[in-house]
């Protein structure tokens, strides 16, 4: 059944994280998928290894912080 991989800056609250869980998996659930069947898995990438327009996001997004 579906593997949701998503990739976030590192820094992501605990709370942001439930969310996205829940918001995914509520996805798959109205398509009809189990719930026990939806897996998410959150990938945690610092902003310096994060390129965003030819820059680092740590640079080129500096003021914007994680949720």
């Amino acid at each position: 059944m579906p593997v949701v991989h998503v990739y976030v800056w590192k820094g992501f609250s605990n709370e942001a994280k439930k969310k996205v869980i829940a918001g995914i998996t509520k996805v798959f659930t109205d398509l009809g998928i189990p719930v026990h069947a939806v897996e998410v898995i959150i990938h945690e990438i610092p902003k310096e290894d994060w390129g965003v327009g030819g820059e680092q996001a740590s640079e080129k997004l500096k003021d914007v912080q994680p949720p």
